[in-house]
């Protein structure tokens, strides 16, 4: 057999096209083996390989460098169609490193939005011994139509009927004819028809596609057309959706809390407004204290097991105990009333009637085929899960330091401890039995959700629970010994202390990121897309000593941190007692404490010198000073007093100009975020003050740049590939300058939120300024609502006004529905891939649907570490199927914005 490969490549003096590919025809990806291509002119080379027989079909090009270099092109490896002819020729085209038209090929288009409603075969086949087949890659075609071909010459209809292909290899569309039917010079088209009438609706935008088709005198043979790049004549795919966390659902069917059950009444308001995306919150187990700090769903107690509050109640099955029934009916309605989510009392509800409903149905449940399944297919981390839930409701703690002869895991202890033998095993399997219901009732409703054309957009957070299974079981992946969070920014004056543990990447690469792969893995058996929460922890993180509670005493990990000598250099001696240790002296005491100066004094300050402080052994951390003020943790009973002392000596410790590296070999420094704000810095003459100003932006933002970008290049494209979901990252703050680049790179799609302009010139971004792949909104769950940030700020809010929105008239003191409509609307005419909004700032827009509580529609303060996540819609989904009005509004708003055609 011979096989013939061509493919077009604008190549420079130097270069040589080559093939690899997995078969010893094509070397078994060994570069030493690899076949050097022949230039044949006009960008053209080619190749004919001999090969009796191509086990392996995998094949790709690269360009080799005439210094030995390679660059291999982009996107996946290439598979070979079967090689059935005496001699078959393959024309292929070069795939770019970065193309943005490989998102199509993600799940959201080829699972749910573009899959085909069903198969589609060629019509009578040819029985020529001589084939001409078109391969035409096209994921972006919709489901009620089919692709097809049109050209000169009678085999493809002479441009006017044009002949179906086949969908059964979608995102490809194949069409094989009898190459006796076509002259040696083609052209031809591609076109979208109408799959029952085959009228045709859209034909590709683009100059006819030529080729000169090659004779062959074998006895048989076949010409493979590998088609790409369909030019749509409306552009590229823009979709629209809503972001809605799932606890914030309402409807007479919940218990107080929305529940995966609910999203199916959700999928049904998304197909009536015209919205084809839901993105949530994670759902990932937090049960670490039994309290709302619970309610945070950023910080789960497992990256594998979802939260049991998201259970569909009746769908478990109905309690006998008619009593009982009825207690809990009446507790619904209790909870059904309530204008917020109460995590405590409903999740207390829940877990009484779990390990009822446990009870009564376990014996039969345990028997039944899909259970095993499940349990089977989830072992490895249902155990460990099982067995962290089992002991820390017997010791009352999530913390597993404290659980005696179970504080380091151990494998075959736990493997004892969930041995179906012992007396207390009910209340291990009691956990397999509630995750059980949960992946059956969320896979239903995401099934629902892809029946209806919706695809569902996960969360990921940037870390684990330092009280985890994770962290517990695989300490090894995780620097246990400190936090992470966010350098400050304009919501978070302090930065922000997540209490996370930052990541052992080094030790995460040994096995290729293997568990990131099996968190991604398990998270595609549900979505389609996900957010990764803080992006930007990929390329570097925010890390906090455990001494400290505001981010403020934060630095990026991995660093450069500065010597000495390097500080120096610049022009400033280097006084470690003054930049390092917290400056404290008596003139400022009072900005800080007010009235109760003296106290402070007297009781938390040692005098060193004269007006000089420094905090007493027993405060000198802020930890130490927030146990000592909030021995419980719980800060709703403190007194006004006690907050400005406690809140002020944490305060005083912020006052340093420079961090010590923890990791350094030797003594090296980080400039303290935002350290202009502080006594410190302004009491130093000017000379210094220009100096650090001039390190301070050299170090922050140009000294790491290519250092970070390199490092996430060693992590993301790993991680990119674990999955086929669209990776959506969140990439506000301090954007370090290569992230555009590295994300652009693999595909990712930005944030674009207006308040959060990434051009520091501007003081709002402008929705038509985002880049097509990006995800442009209107806020997110860390912000105030449109209607919240319009009462925030009103000078700000009349810049916005007038210059935004374009009025010269007076600005409306309140964010009238009129005003929402005008904002959404600019988001809808963005560029950016997705338009996605929080379901409060769509509410907005109808003035007798929306809540008249503004101040309430926020789901988090990012800096209230004890914020509780408890918002709750104040429509039922029922009450928003049946709003006609809104609902065409917004069906009308996607229509007129293009975001609701799929060709």
């Amino acid at each position: 057999m011979k096989l013939n490969l061509s493919i077009e490549y604008e190549s420079r003096w130097g270069q040589v096209i080559c093939v690899s590919g997995s078969d010893k025809a094509f070397g078994e990806w060994s570069p030493e083996q690899a076949i050097q291509m022949d230039y044949a002119g006009n960008n053209l080379w080619v190749v004919s390989i001999e090969a009796n027989q191509i086990m392996s079909p995998e094949y790709k090009y690269y360009v080799l460098e005439a210094n030995g270099s390679m660059a291999w092109e982009g996107g996946n490896n290439r598979l070979l169609p079967k090689l059935e002819t005496a001699e078959v020729f393959i024309r292929d085209y070069w795939h770019p490193d970065i193309d943005m038209e490989r998102v199509m090929l993600t799940r959201v288009f080829t699972e749910v939005i573009m899959k085909p409603a069903s198969p589609f075969k060629q019509g009578k086949k040819t029985k020529s011994k001589h084939l001409l087949s078109f391969n035409m890659l096209a994921p972006r075609v919709g489901k009620a139509f089919l692709l097809a071909v049109t050209g000169s010459g009678n085999g493809l209809g002479n441009w006017t009927k044009p002949i179906p292909m086949s969908n059964e290899q979608y995102p490809f569309w194949t069409l094989t004819l009898d190459q006796n039917l076509f002259d040696e010079h083609l052209e031809y088209k591609y076109v979208i028809v109408d799959r029952s009438t085959g009228a045709i609706k859209t034909w590709e935008e683009r100059p006819n596609r030529i080729i000169k088709l090659p004779q062959f005198a074998a006895e048989s043979s076949k010409i493979v057309l590998n088609d790409e790049k369909f030019i749509y004549p409306i552009g590229p795919y823009k979709g629209a959706g809503v972001a809605v966390p799932i606890f914030s659902l309402k409807t007479e069917q919940g218990f107080g809390v929305g529940e995966f059950n609910d999203m199916k009444k959700l999928v049904d308001w998304c197909v009536k407004s015209g919205l084809k995306m839901i993105q949530v919150l994670p759902i990932n187990e937090t049960v670490a204290t039994h309290s709302w700090l619970d309610s945070y769903p950023y910080k789960s107690i497992s990256v594998m097991a979802l939260h049991p509050m998201y259970l569909h109640l009746p769908a478990m099955g109905k309690l006998k105990d008619n009593t009982m029934d009825a207690n809990f009916k009446l507790l619904k309605k209790q909870l059904n009333q309530l204008q917020y989510v109460d995590y405590v009392a409903m999740f207390n509800a829940k877990t009484r009637f779990f390990k009822l409903i446990f009870d009564q149905e376990w014996g039969k449940v345990s028997k039944q085929k899909d259970y095993q399944k499940f349990f089977e297919a989830n072992r490895s981390w249902l155990l460990p899960y099982a067995a962290f839930c089992y002991l820390r409701d017997q010791y009352k703690t999530s913390d597993f330091r404290q659980w005696e002869t179970y504080a380091t895991y151990d494998p075959k202890k736990i493997k004892q401890l969930c041995n179906p033998q012992n007396d207390f095993h009910e209340h291990i399997a009691v956990h397999y039995f509630i995750q059980y219901h949960l992946d059956k009732q969320l896979r239903e409703a995401i099934d629902y959700a892809h029946k209806n054309g919706v695809a569902v957009k996960g969360d990921i957070p940037i870390g684990i629970s330092p009280n985890s299974i994770e962290a517990w079981a695989e300490p090894k992946f995780f620097n246990l010994k400190a936090q992470s969070g966010a350098p400050p920014d304009d919501f978070a004056v302090m930065g922000q202390n997540w209490g996370f543990p930052t990541y052992n990447w080094a030790e995460m690469a040994r096995d290729g990121f293997g568990w990131w792969r099996k968190r991604l893995s398990m998270m595609e058996k549900y979505f389609d897309a996900y957010r990764i929460d803080h992006i930007l922890g990929f390329f570097r993180i925010w890390e906090i000593p455990l001494h400290a509670i505001h981010g403020l005493q934060g630095y990026f990990k991995p660093g450069l941190p500065l010597t000495p000598n390097e500080i120096e250099e610049k022009g400033i001696w280097f006084d470690e007692e003054r930049y390092t240790k917290p400056y404290i002296r008596g003139h400022f005491l009072h900005d800080f404490f007010g009235e109760f100066v003296d106290e402070v004094r007297k009781s938390y300050l040692n005098e060193v010198d004269f007006d000089v402080f420094e905090l007493k052994q027993a405060f000198n951390t802020q930890r130490k000073i927030y146990d000592h003020f909030t021995p419980d943790g719980e800060t709703s009973d403190i007194s006004g007093k006690v907050i400005i002392i406690r809140d002020g000596l944490m305060g005083l410790l912020n006052e340093v100009l420079f961090i010590r590296d923890p990791y350094a070999a030797q003594r090296a420094f980080h400039p303290r975020i935002a350290f202009h704000f502080t006594y410190s810095y302004r009491e130093l003459v000017q000379q210094q003050k220009q100096v650090l100003d001039d390190l301070y932006i050299d170090f922050f933002y140009k000294r790491h740049d290519n250092f970070w970008k390199w490092h996430a290049m060693g992590k993301l494209p790993a991680i990119a590939k674990a999955s086929n979901m669209l990776i959506c990252g969140e990439d506000l703050g301090m954007v370090p300058e290569g992230v555009p680049e590295v994300m652009q790179q693999l595909n990712m799609l930005s944030l674009e939120v207006q308040r959060m302009p990434k051009n520091p010139k501007v003081e709002f971004a402008h929705p038509a300024d985002a880049p097509y792949l990006s995800v442009c909104t209107t806020s997110t769950h860390d912000m105030s609502t449109i209607r919240g940030w319009w009462e925030e700020d009103k000078e700000k809010t009349k810049r916005f006004y007038h210059h935004v929105l374009g009025h010269n008239d007076k600005m409306p003191f309140y964010a009238e529905p009129w005003i929402c409509e005008e904002i959404i609307n600019q988001h809808l005419h963005s560029p950016a891939m997705w338009a996605l909004f929080p379901i409060q700032d769509l509410i907005a827009m109808d003035g007798s649907l929306r809540w008249d509580q503004t101040d309430k529609e926020r789901i988090n303060v990012p800096s209230d570490p004890e914020n509780k996540w408890r918002y709750r819609m104040t429509l039922s989904l029922d009450e928003l199927l049946a709003a006609n009005d809104f609902n065409q509004l917004i069906k009308d708003l996607v229509h007129l914005s293009g975001r609701d055609v799929d060709y």
